[in-house]
């Protein structure tokens, strides 16, 4: 058995203030308060964000590679996640961070009109001594009754150390939406607002999102609890 058939669940968090807004690191200097000097003076505080469902789409042992697009259409998206330590917010090396979600046109790989393929929009990378996973993929389509999202578990020591979702602004998802491929499936039924599994601690879980190329950057930072 390897380390992610071996899943336990536990609490995990999000740091919020300046250091979410700044999401690639520490922005300000140790002597404005912010990093690890910042949290023993209580400067940065890191919270509890609720654990979210994994879904019925998640499949194990996912390829651990960068580029999860499989020369799949969709307007491209960076995605940068940094994990770190809750308790000081230092950048943790080595944890498995696993995604997974729709492509351009809402399906996912695996299932229904996806059964064909089991990999495409999904994969594992591992963070670097900075706490980073980065991964090339589409900015994820929309399918029935869920807002825009990406699946998220972080793998730790053999753990499953968080399970969450991940969410972008509806107003750039409008954005992105009225350009093709997105374009050709109108009717876009639910919104952060009206999601169900988004009204359940999904504000913690927004994307910071700016335009990069052709296409965007998001990015995020998750604070997790070592054992």
């Amino acid at each position: 058995m390897n380390e992610f058939d071996r899943l336990t669940r536990r609490g995990s968090l999000l740091t919020l203030g300046g250091f979410v807004a700044a999401a690639f690191g520490w922005k300000a200097s140790e002597s404005a308060g912010a990093g690890p000097a910042g949290v023993a003076t209580g400067a940065v505080t890191c919270v509890l964000t609720p654990e979210q469902t994994e879904g019925p789409y998640y499949i194990a042992n996912e390829h651990v590679r960068r580029n999860i697009t499989e020369g799949r259409s969709g307007t491209p998206l960076t995605l940068r996640t940094t994990v770190v330590d809750a308790s000081s917010c230092k950048q943790i090396k080595g944890a498995a961070v696993d995604i997974w979600h729709a492509d351009a046109g809402g399906v996912y790989s695996g299932f229904g009109t996806g059964a064909g393929n089991r990999t495409f929009m999904r994969g594992i990378q591992r963070t670097d001594a900075k706490g980073l996973a980065l991964f090339k993929t589409v900015y994820p389509g929309w399918y029935a009754g869920r807002t825009v999202h990406i699946h998220v578990k972080v793998h730790l020591g053999g753990n499953v150390v968080h399970t969450g979702q991940l969410y972008f602004p509806d107003s750039l998802t409008d954005k992105v939406f009225g350009n093709a491929p997105y374009s050709s499936r109108p009717g876009r039924d639910t919104r952060n607002a009206t999601d169900s599994v988004y009204r359940n601690g999904g504000k913690l879980s927004l994307l910071s999102v700016h335009k990069n190329g052709s296409g965007y950057l998001a990015a995020i930072t998750m604070g997790i609890h070592r054992s």
